[in-house]
């Protein structure tokens, strides 16, 4: 007999300062597993996809995934799901850390934010017990200052989710950041300016409950087994976070330098990583809920306006947005604006794009100092890079139109800025290049939030770090070129989206003996009593990624939508490991849709749909 799984969500009404709870149907759970899948159906079948991203309308989710807040390894996620501002189609942002454990000991496995209250407040949930409080004081403070003030008031074990001055200011790149100086982000996709749009500064939550566990001792038995394999794996994470394969990315020509244009970078490469982290400003280690990795770092702020304080170390995206793509070799002024991203509430990625896009028009005479305001835009320029960041989070000066991102900085400029805007459906690139494992250029111009490389984390298995036999995968390839790409980049979106939707830091698929599909459905029934196959995970992998594929099909995304920006598609790099690769998208993505069961322009098919119960 299994377990009852809480399929109960707090219901938020902000316009009528109404407090209520909605259960969702446990198929739901069965099917799409939680977090962005079950939040996908839940908005889908809303029509949401009709609404203004920043009206009324527009409910704001944060859903854990089925495992979040149990003891399985890495079970720290949550979704947060809206229409988008930014890009104005799907919209989504996964964070670790421990908001979502917490929000499960009260007995929700979700929120959902909707209308627009009348003054800025913030929601307060105990197990139970929910109040809707005056945030008045509050407003204009940075995140940490806010999980500051709200941990004094309420108790220091109470976990904050906090946007910045951009989210207030509905900067459409803003995030929501969660645990304060040691940070996590659901930074991707402006879901803090949708949070910001609902006039609510945070949600803060303490719950005393537990997680049903179907078989305790059997669940508890296999996680120890799992553990010394997954630590092993992930050591490096555990010593340099992220940020310590900078080098190497580096060398397989993968990393953006100087706006996607140059192809190598090897000693500036050897300035900004996590390994001189750790030699120059590393205070301490810090972990995500029920993690044996702890990738997080501790790390002395030594520039900007923050100088002599602490805070979250840089991850490897943060490194090469603010390092390589802007042709930045100092690493206290990465520190520096990854600190002021987080404080400010913004998501690296994206700010460190559209000030690479900037840089790149600065050089090329499309803007000039009268349009900066005085700040010059030079490559590589550290003063520049923290002055832009803070506009943008302030919504300030020039960095009031970098704030709404890339595509429409680049529309309004016009021209040849219009070449330099790296962005897919509007999303700003994570900096990982598809010209470096081809794969990606299926993966970027197919994912469903825009140029997300965690949708599919295909150059992870290109390169070895994930064994694709372990999904029934033996054919042949070579990393620049076309042939079976389109299938790697299913099978891993379809692994990605079921990782996600379980609630699981993607880590644990690193090493050659990963943790796989089987091990999870092992979990998955353990901690249920539900059956379920390795199959059975992938195929709701699968369904969720289709279903997210129909919210933006109902907006007209569509085949002519699946493409790479002029710089990534058209150009080679030069010089580096991935010289002369120019991706053949064309030829793979006739195959990506051949294989997905979806038309020839991109739209998935009756049979398809049928086959995964989204008839």
């Amino acid at each position: 007999m299994s377990k009852e799984v809480s399929t109960v969500l707090l219901e938020i009404d902000l316009a009528a300062g109404t407090i209520g709870e909605k259960s969702l149907p446990e198929k739901w759970w069965r099917e799409h597993l939680g977090a962005s899948g079950v939040a996908a159906r839940l908005l889908y079948e809303e029509n949401v996809y009709q609404v203004d991203p920043l009206g009324e309308e527009n409910p704001l989710v944060f859903m854990n995934g089925l495992f979040t807040g149990t003891p399985i390894p890495c079970a720290c996620k949550m979704s947060v799901c809206a229409k988008s501002p930014l890009t104005g189609i799907w919209g989504e942002a996964t964070v670790g850390g421990f908001f979502g454990a917490e929000l499960r000991k009260t007995g929700y496995q979700g929120i959902v934010l909707r209308g627009k209250s009348r003054k800025p407040v913030y929601i307060l949930v105990e197990d139970k017990n929910v109040s809707i409080l005056d945030a008045s004081s509050l407003m204009g403070a940075d995140t940490y200052a806010t999980s500051d003030a709200l941990k004094e008031k309420h108790g220091a074990k109470h976990e904050v989710a906090a946007i910045g001055p951009a989210g207030e200011k509905s900067v459409l790149i803003s995030g929501i950041m969660f645990g304060g100086e040691e940070t996590r982000a659901a930074g991707r996709t402006g879901m803090g300016a949708v949070m910001g749009s609902k006039n609510v500064k945070a949600v803060v939550i303490k719950g005393s409950g537990t997680v049903e566990i179907f078989d305790r001792p059997g669940l508890v038995k296999s996680i120890k087994e799992s553990v010394p394999a997954i630590q092993a794996n992930t050591k490096g994470l555990s010593d340099f976070g992220t940020a310590g394969g900078v080098m190497a990315v580096e060398a397989n020509g993968d990393l953006s330098i100087k706006n996607w244009s140059l192809g190598s970078w090897e000693e500036g490469a050897a300035k900004t990583n996590g390994q001189r982290i750790a030699e120059s400003c590393f205070i301490s280690h810090y972990g995500c809920f029920a993690c044996p990795i702890r990738c997080g770092k501790n790390v002395r702020v030594e520039k900007g306006p923050h100088a002599g304080g602490s805070a979250h170390g840089p991850e490897y995206e943060t490194c090469d947005g603010f390092g390589g793509n802007l042709l930045n070799d100092d690493l206290s002024v990465i520190v520096a604006a990854n600190d002021l991203c987080n404080r400010l509430g913004l998501d690296t990625i994206s700010t460190s794009g559209v000030i690479g896009w900037a840089m790149e028009c600065w050089q090329e005479g499309l803007i000039g100092p009268e349009r900066t305001g005085g700040v010059d835009l030079s490559w590589g320029n550290g003063e520049a890079i923290l002055k832009m960041t803070e506009q943008i989070g302030r919504n300030e000066g020039f960095g009031a139109f970098l704030g709404q991102g890339v595509k429409r900085a680049a529309e309004q400029l016009g021209g040849l800025a219009l070449e330099f805007a790296v962005h897919t459906k509007g999303l700003e690139y994570a900096y990982h290049d598809p010209r470096a494992f081809t794969s990606m250029a299926v993966n970027y111009s197919t994912a469903n939030r825009g140029a997300c490389h965690l949708e599919g984390l295909s150059y992870f298995a290109e390169q070895g770090a994930f064994p694709l036999s372990l999904l029934g995968f033996d054919k042949e390839f070579t990393r620049h070129g076309w042939e079976n790409k389109a299938e790697i980049a299913v099978l891993m979106q379809n692994l990605m989206e079921m990782l996600n939707d379980l609630g699981l830091c993607k880590f644990l698929i690193r090493g050659k003996d990963a943790t796989c599909p089987e091990t999870f459905a092992n979990w998955a029934a353990l901690l249920t009593g539900w059956e379920f196959t390795g199959e059975d995970l992938m195929k709701a992998g699968e369904r969720n990624f289709n279903l997210k594929r129909l919210f933006s099909g109902k907006l007209g995304i569509s085949r002519k939508d699946d493409v790479l920006p002029p710089r990534l598609g058209v150009h080679d790099k030069g010089s580096g490991a991935a010289n002369g690769s120019v991706p053949a998208l064309g030829k793979m993505l006739v195959e990506y849709y051949r294989l997905r069961g979806w038309s020839a322009e991109g739209v998935p098919t009756k049979d398809k749909l049928a086959e995964l119960g989204l008839a």
